[in-house]
C-alpha cells in the first residue's frame, strides 16, 4: 500500500477506482450529469464514465455553478465518489459540504501523475493527516 498525505479533506472515508487525468474539474462544463460521463471533447477524460469512480484531477475550476451542480449530482446519485485534486477553489469546497461530498486536496507530490488510472484506492479524510491511499488488490 501506497500512501499520500493530504492538507485539506472533507467527507467520508470511501474506496472505488481511479479516473486519472491531468486535466481540471468542472461540473458544470466538464460533465454530461444526466449520463454520467466526461463529455466537453478536450477534456482528457472525454467519454469516460465518473458515476462511483474516484477522480484524481489537476485542479477545481468553475465557481458557483459548478458547487450547485455537485449538490444535484449527490442528490440523483449520478456522482462521483471522490474528488482528488492537485489544487482546490472555496467554491468548491463550500460545493462539497453542500453535497455531502468526499474531496481531498494538498499533496506534496502532483497526484496526477503518483495515481494510475485504475487503480483501487482508499480517500480517507477522517485518518490523521487525511490521506489517499493505493491499495493492493488483495485488500
Amino acid at each position: 500500500m501506497t500512501q499520500f498525505p493530504a492538507k485539506a479533506a472533507m467527507g467520508k472515508r470511501v474506496r472505488g477506482r481511479a479516473l486519472v487525468a491531468k486535466d481540471g474539474f468542472s461540473a458544470r462544463y466538464d460533465l454530461d450529469r444526466a449520463k454520467g460521463v466526461f463529455s466537453r471533447p478536450e477534456h482528457k477524460l472525454a467519454g469516460r464514465s465518473y458515476v462511483g469512480r474516484v477522480l484524481v484531477l489537476d485542479a477545481a475550476k468553475g465557481g458557483v455553478a459548478t458547487a450547485w451542480m455537485l449538490h444535484e449530482m449527490q442528490a440523483r446519485g449520478i456522482v462521483p465518489a471522490a474528488l482528488v485534486l492537485n489544487s482546490i477553489n472555496p467554491i468548491m469546497v463550500q460545493g462539497a459540504a453542500l453535497a455531502d461530498f468526499t474531496m481531498i486536496s494538498g499533496f506534496e507530490t502532483d497526484i496526477t501523475l503518483a495515481v494510475p488510472d485504475g487503480a483501487l484506492v482508499e480517500v480517507d479524510p477522517e485518518s490523521d493527516p487525511p490521506c489517499l491511499r493505493i491499495l493492493d488488490e488483495a485488500e
